[in-house]
């Protein structure tokens, strides 16, 4: 399992929520500063160097495609935020082609 933390708030409960370090999570640049991000080394958090918060669904999508090249056939949870601001995120198990993402502007 992978997390994927938009905001700040959502960070701060990935970490909690994780097991153990072994957990990756991964967030926007806005979730957390440079300074924050640099005192967490050791504790498995990738910070993009964009923010994520209110983006469009195609730059969130890019950051999940990029999370999911580094942990395949992972279980992504993306903290929910505005779908008026990211469109709508749906997610089906394939028993096939594992995880897949639907994504529709609306």
């Amino acid at each position: 399992m992978v997390f994927l933390a938009i905001t700040p708030t959502g960070l701060k409960e990935a970490m909690r929520s994780r097991s153990d370090k072994s957990t990756p999570i991964w967030c926007g640049s806005d979730a957390i500063s440079e300074a924050d991000y640099e005192s967490l080394r050791g504790e498995n958090v990738t910070r993009f160097i964009h923010a994520l918060s209110g983006v469009g669904s195609d730059l969130l999508a890019d950051a999940i495609d990029t999370i999911e090249q580094h942990h395949p056939d992972q279980t992504i949870w993306v903290e929910k935020v505005s779908i008026s601001s990211i469109g709508s995120l749906a997610w089906h198990e394939s028993p096939n082609a594992g995880l897949q993402r639907k994504l529709s502007s609306e």
